[in-house]
């Protein structure tokens, strides 16, 4: 495909991640290409594009700029949990397509307005979630939709991250994050329990613990929490921003067993094996750059008019069970999800 016919991205937020891996991810692209970058910090935006060769750099306040231009046909918002909504919003009312990070916004509320204005304008809207297209995660999917493992009982599933002291604050503040290791970690455990099982959890139960109370005054550092599926399936999960970097993911079945570790980081070797009928199995699945799976899948969904996977239904209910994880995190008792139409 030219380079002409690649579907052009704005990028809308530059912090660690985008620099790290979603920009990198446009050089090997053979769909997508990188148009523009937009940052609250303008300077920034001008040295990330002269090293990643966007034509364009813009603040925030000139956002409505880089949605006229005829080039940018998607956006990808990277930015803080809150200004997920509003940024999302304004590029669908300009015609422009939306590719959104997790967690999809800070409010089941929001979530429907985003919907609405994409649906309203006829553009397509995707939440980034890398598994969708990564290979040892399609793999464990495959594994439990063919009924390899039987019937599924229990997973169990953990994403921790040491959050330094040179991390970004807004990760500390509910007003712009949402929440705390939930909202931006523990949201994989959500989402992966509810694609593998391809079921609605209807009960939530949590506990939220801190051992740095000076830093995690309003937002936890730690939570674990089960959610329970009407077919019998629960799942126990935690999340930090107080531990190592690890994930994992083990799902449990009648006929065997099948777990991926590490399962949600972007920049390691997967390593899926388990046991089923007595037998054992593993596969490893090298380092790749997921991120040009995502960036490519949305721009074959533009082309294509269709809706990927990871919509933002998806992502509203994952946002709909985190508010439930919450409710029961602070009423010390179990909460039933309210799942949105």
């Amino acid at each position: 495909m030219s380079v002409s016919e690649r579907i052009g991205y704005a990028v809308v937020g530059l912090g660690g991640i985008a620099e790290r891996a979603i920009l990198p991810a446009f050089r090997h692209s053979r769909k997508s290409r990188l148009v523009a970058l937009v940052s609250r910090d303008a300077s920034r935006a001008r040295r990330l594009a002269a090293k990643f060769r966007a034509p364009r750099a813009y603040g925030y306040d000139e956002y409505d700029r880089c949605l006229s231009d005829l080039d940018v046909q998607a956006v990808f918002i990277a930015s803080v949990n809150a200004a997920h909504a509003e940024q999302a919003i304004r590029a669908a009312q300009a015609g422009k397509h939306v590719l959104c990070e997790k967690p999809m916004a800070t409010s089941v509320d929001d979530c429907r307005r985003m919907i609405e204005a994409c649906r309203r304008n006829q553009v397509r809207l995707m939440i980034a979630y890398r598994k969708y297209f990564e290979p040892a995660s399609r793999a464990l999917k495959k594994l439990v939709a063919a009924g390899r493992l039987g019937r599924i009982k229990i997973l169990h599933s953990a994403f921790t991250i040491r959050l330094g002291p040179r991390a970004p604050s807004w990760h500390l503040d509910p007003k712009l994050a949402g929440g705390g290791s939930l909202v931006d970690v523990g949201v994989y455990c959500v989402n992966t329990a509810r694609w593998l099982l391809e079921q609605e959890p209807a009960e939530a139960e949590a506990y939220a613990w801190t051992v740095d109370p000076a830093r995690f005054r309003e937002v936890e550092e730690n939570i674990a929490f089960r959610l329970f599926f009407p077919g019998g399936a629960v799942l126990e999960a935690s999340s930090s921003f107080g531990a190592a970097q690890a994930s994992f993911v083990h799902v449990h079945g009648e006929r065997g067993w099948a777990a991926l570790d590490p399962a949600y980081a972007y920049d390691e070797e997967r390593r899926l094996f388990g046991k089923t009928d007595g037998r054992w199995f593993e596969k490893r699945f090298p380092r790749m750059d997921e991120f040009v799976l995502e960036v490519d899948a949305f721009a074959n969904s533009i082309r294509q008019a269709r809706d990927e996977e990871p919509d933002g239904t998806q992502g509203m209910r994952d946002v709909a069970v985190m508010e439930a994880i919450y409710r029961s995190a602070r009423a010390g008792r179990p909460a039933r999800i309210r799942l949105p139409a």
